[in-house]
Order: structure tokens, then C-alpha cells, then sequence
């Protein structure tokens, strides 16, 4: 169906617009559709009242694909195609046809009719202004909500931007702690290592000289280490001790017992004092760290340092060091103050041996190379009243000066009892009764032998000491291991027995101590084989020549492969020949 109007007034453009929205209604068009065609039906009728002219207004009906599809088409008249205006098209769709022929039709002189269709128009309005409400309602909750996701979105990437920070810092903070805790690591490492160095010796010399290598050059350029009691000085450049005057901070360091840094800075180091530079040398920092020992200052350790200045952990880790050799300084002069008595009471305590006509005697003494070099090892021979000589060898448990003065106790004691003319045996016998009762928890081992001018006989006793060796006078050797008395001290009532053996001139006797034959990986059997074919070694004629360089003939070979951890006492009896 096709309906067609001649527009060239307002009235007739406006019954137009109506008449178009009554059939788009007819054809139930929804209102928003509706008003959508009468809106742009009005701008375009409008447009055309504005060029002037007629027009034509021709609505038409086309079923499609089971709906209605109305067409609105605006086309000039002849005259107004011809001034240029071209034809104006829109389309809507509709559920269904107008069933009502007459439902595009307008009344001229209906104005309730008119009214009614204004209204309508009104109504159409009302529900788009409603619909747009709704929209912008939906819009704005839209806006609201895009904007509270845009304000999570901006919190989230705060969010993010702060938990980046944090974990670069916790990144680079750990990388700290862990350059510092390899740091402390190192330190302690040196720390432990450079203690080990300078406390293993008892030799004050030698660990100044230790303490200057092991800083030298990683913690300092040069080490001077000042001490009180001789004013020796220690370069770390050569191991020499020259006198060498003292920076002021060293003797500020020695009068208060505290740490100085003397520079034309503050040095910034815990515990440690700011001085000027030392007018000594003014241009390098120095570090004077007192030597501590006993609360009492040894000395002075002056350091510069190996860069610029020290890093404040490294000056904590340095004023360590230097208190554990201080201690170590203090140590060693205690050791050699205590090794000098040692050694000057070992050498009261050797015997000068007796000069008997037929008999001569050689002993050597090696203190132990470790320790206080005195223990309790002693040889002694002496003549009894009535005339007959006893040699003795022996032993005192362990080490030191206690060692050293039972030792001289036994020895003084052995002397005294032997005035009553006592057999070796008795004599052993009333050495361990003495010793029980005077040091109960001391024991002693020892070998005597007694010689008589005149007689070939020779009588001896052992107390838990390794057996005398023999040389015959033809040359052959034997070992004298004939059952020994159990060691002196021990909670033991026993009677030491007597041992004889027949002598031709021309037999050796050595009496010895365990330092001589025991070997800690061997035992002290195959040491006593050794020693008896060192001393098979030697002819007569040598022996009763050069007794004391047999002596040491028999040394060498045996200590040729020990560090000495024992002392080591020999005793050799010669019978010389008639």
C-alpha cells in the first residue's frame, strides 16, 4: 500500500509527520522506531519548507521476510528537482501491515484529531525521554562502576609499584647482608687462621715476626711492633729487630692501654681514639693497637694501612688480633723466663761423673726439643764407702719443673741411702717406699748397677725402666731383661730383686731411658735392637779409646729419624782392659 502527500506549507508538513507516525503505529512500529521517523521526517521537511517549493511525501508498505518495512521517501516537484534537490529516504520496520486503510489519514478539519496526534506524539516523546533516562541511568551506574574499576586498577598498580620497590630492596638489602656476612666471614677465617700462626710458637721473636707476615700486605702496608721491656722493634719488610724511635699515638697508646688513629682525619673506628698525624710520618695514616696482656701493656702494634684508611669491622678484627698475640708474647717470655730456670737447675742437676781406675764412664743429656726442654730424666755415679761405684739411670713421669725437683729429690735420696752400703736392689726398693709416701701420685722408673774393683761381677736392679744393654769383651751383644721390679710410687708394697752377670774387661754396659729407643709408631722393642747393634758396632779398642765419642756414635743413627719429643739420657760403663 503506498500513501502519498503534497507538502508546501507548514500545516500540510505537519499533517504529513502525522499522518506517518499514526501508520508506523498502524504497522506497530515500537515508539522509540516511531519517534525516530517522525524526528527525522521533521528535519527533512523542514529543510524542504526552507528551500521552498512542493514536495511529495509518499509512504509505502513492503513485506519482507515475514515483518513490514515501511518506506518514507521525500522527493521535489518537477520545478524544485530541476532547481537540484535530490530525493530524501528512510526505512522502519514493523511487526506487521496497517490493516486500517485509513490509518494515515488526517482530517483537515479535525482539530481533536490534530490535538490527539500531538498528544501521541507527546507520548512517544515521554517514553523516549523515559528510555534515554533509563540509558543515561544505566550510563552513569556504567561510569560509576568503569570508574571504581579504574580507581582498583590505579590502587592495584600502586599496589604493584610498592611491592617492586619492596622486593628491590629486600633484593638489594640481602645482597648486603650477604656481602657482609662473606665479609665477617673473611674476617673471621683470617682471624682464626693468623691466631693459629702467631700462638704456635714460644718463641717471642718468631711471632712478632709471624704477626708481621701474616698482616702484610692484605690488612697492612707495614707492621712496627714496640716492646717495653728492650724496646725491640719488628719490620715487616725484613725480620730484623733495630731501635727506632715511636710515633706520639704509640706512646699515647702505651700510657692509656686504648687503641690510637693518628691522622689529619677522624678515623671513625670503634673504640679507637683520634690523634693528630705523627709528625714521624705525617702523610700515612698509623693504627697503635697496645699489646695486652694480664691487664698490663706489653707493647705497641702500629699499622698503616694497606689502602687509604681501614674499614671499621677490619680495626674491630685487628685490636683482636693484636690482643691474642699479646697473650701470645706474654706466654712465650713466661716459657723462656720459666725455660731458663729450667735448663740452668738441669745443669746443676747433672753429675760430674767420678775418675775410677778401671772404670770409665760417658753419659749424654738431650733435653726434649719441645716443652721447657727439662724433664725428669737424670744419670748419676757415685762411689759407695767401700769403694765400689753405682751408676744409676732413671726416669720421672712427665715434664717441667715438678719433674725436674722430684728428680733432684730421688737423686739426693739415692745418694743418702746409698752411704749405708745397700745392694742396687735394696736401693730401689727404698726409693719406691720414699716416693710413695712423699708423692703419691708420682711415679719413677730406674736402672742401677753396681760395680766392685776387683770383682767380675756386676750387680744391678731394674724398677719398671727398659733393660741395660751388654757388650761383652768379644764383642758380643746382650740385652739384660731379666724380670724388673714394678715402677717406683706405684701403691704397691714390693721388694726389688738383685740381678748379677760376670764382666771381662773389655765389656760395655749402657743404661739409657726410654727417650733413646721409644718410638710412637714402632713401640720400644725394635729401639732397644737398634741401640744394641749400634753399640755391636764398635770394637774394644775404639770403646777404651774414645768412650765419649762411642757415645755419640750411638746417638746420631738412633735420633737421626725423632723430633725428640722425650728426653733422652745414656749412661755407658766401660771395663777397661788390664
Amino acid at each position: 500500500m503506498m500513501r502519498t502527500w503534497q507538502i508546501s506549507t507548514v500545516t500540510d508538513a505537519a499533517r504529513a509527520r502525522i499522518a506517518a507516525a499514526r501508520l508506523a503505529a498502524a504497522c506497530g512500529a515500537p515508539p522509540l522506531e516511531r519517534t525516530r521517523l517522525a524526528a527525522a521526517l521533521s528535519a527533512q521537511l523542514r529543510q524542504c519548507l526552507t528551500k521552498g517549493g512542493t514536495w511529495r511525501l509518499t509512504l509505502e508498505e513492503e513485506a519482507s521476510g515475514g515483518q513490514c518495512l515501511l518506506h518514507a521517501v521525500v522527493t521535489p516537484s518537477l520545478e524544485t528537482c530541476a532547481a537540484g534537490a535530490a530525493p530524501w529516504r528512510t526505512t522502519v520496520s514493523c511487526p506487521e501491515s496497517a490493516r486500517d486503510a485509513e490509518s494515515g489519514a488526517v482530517a483537515d478539519e479535525n482539530p481533536e484529531a490534530l490535538a490527539e496526534a500531538l498528544l501521541g506524539a507527546d507520548e512517544d516523546t515521554a517514553l523516549v525521554l523515559d528510555k534515554l533516562s533509563e540509558q543515561e541511568e544505566l550510563v552513569a551506574f556504567h561510569r560509576e562502576e568503569l570508574h571504581q574499576t579504574n580507581q582498583g586498577v590505579v590502587a592495584l598498580h600502586a599496589e604493584l609499584d610498592a611491592a617492586g620497590r619492596a622486593q628491590r630492596e629486600a633484593f638489594a638489602a640481602e645482597r648486603k647482608a650477604r656481602r657482609e656476612a662473606e665479609s665477617a666471614r673473611r674476617r673471621l677465617t683470617f682471624l682464626a687462621d693468623a691466631s693459629a700462626v702467631v700462638t704456635a710458637s714460644l718463641n717471642h721473636h718468631e711471632i712478632v715476626r709471624r704477626l708481621a707476615e701474616v698482616l702484610v700486605p692484605e690488612y697492612a702496608a707495614g707492621v712496627d711492633v714496640w716492646l717495653f721491656d728492650n724496646s725491640e722493634h719488628a719490620d715487616a719488610g725484613a725480620a730484623r729487630h733495630r731501635p727506632a724511635p715511636h710515633p706520639a699515638a704509640a706512646v699515647v697508646a702505651a700510657r692509656t692501654g686504648r687503641p690510637q688513629y693518628a691522622a689529619d682525619h677522624p678515623g671513625g673506628l670503634p673504640g679507637v681514639d683520634d690523634q693528630p698525624p705523627s709528625a714521624l710520618n705525617p702523610d700515612r695514616p698509623l693504627l697503635c693497637i697496645p699489646l695486652m696482656a694480664r691487664r698490663a701493656s706489653l707493647g705497641v702494634l702500629t699499622l698503616s694501612p694497606p689502602g687509604e684508611r681501614w674499614d671499621p669491622d677490619d680495626a674491630v678484627m685487628l685490636i683482636e688480633l693484636a690482643r691474642r698475640a699479646g697473650t701470645a708474647i706474654d706466654n712465650a717470655r713466661r716459657f723462656e723466663h720459666n725455660r731458663d730456670i729450667a735448663e740452668t737447675l738441669q745443669r746443676a742437676l747433672l753429675t760430674d761423673l767420678p775418675d775410677t781406675p778401671g772404670l770409665k764412664l760417658a753419659a749424654r743429656y738431650l733435653p726434649a726439643t719441645h716443652g721447657l726442654n727439662i724433664g725428669g730424666d737424670w744419670y748419676d755415679a757415685f762411689r759407695q764407702p767401700d769403694g765400689s761405684v753405682i751408676a744409676v739411670i732413671g726416669d720421672v713421669t712427665g715434664h717441667g719443673l715438678h719433674a725436674a725437683v722430684m728428680m733432684s729429690q730421688l737423686r739426693t735420696a739415692l745418694r743418702a741411702y746409698a752411704v749405708d752400703g745397700g745392694s742396687p736392689g735394696r736401693l730401689l726398693t727404698r726409693l719406691h717406699n720414699f716416693l710413695h709416701h712423699l708423692q703419691p701420685d708420682l711415679y719413677a722408673t730406674a736402672v742401677i748397677a753396681r760395680f766392685r774393683p776387683g770383682d767380675p761381677t756386676l750387680t744391678w736392679a731394674a724398677a719398671g725402666h727398659p733393660p741395660p744393654v751388654l757388650r761383652t769383651a768379644d764383642g758380643r751383644v746382650r740385652i739384660l731383661d731379666a724380670k724388673p721390679g714394678a715402677m717406683l710410687g706405684i701403691p704397691l708394697k714390693q721388694e726389688i730383686a738383685d740381678h748379677t752377670v760376670r764382666l771381662s774387661p773389655g765389656a760395655t754396659l749402657a743404661l739409657y731411658t726410654d727417650g733413646l729407643v721409644e718410638r710412637r709408631a714402632r713401640g720400644i722393642d725394635p729401639g732397644i735392637e737398634r741401640l744394641a747393634q749400634a753399640l755391636g758396632g764398635f770394637g774394644a779398642a775404639e770403646l777404651e779409646a774414645d768412650l765419649a765419642g762411642a757415645a755419640d756414635g750411638i746417638l746420631h743413627p738412633l735420633l737421626s729419624d725423632s723430633e725428640r719429643d722425650d728426653d733422652v739420657c745414656l749412661l755407658l760403663c766401660h771395663l777397661s782392659g788390664v
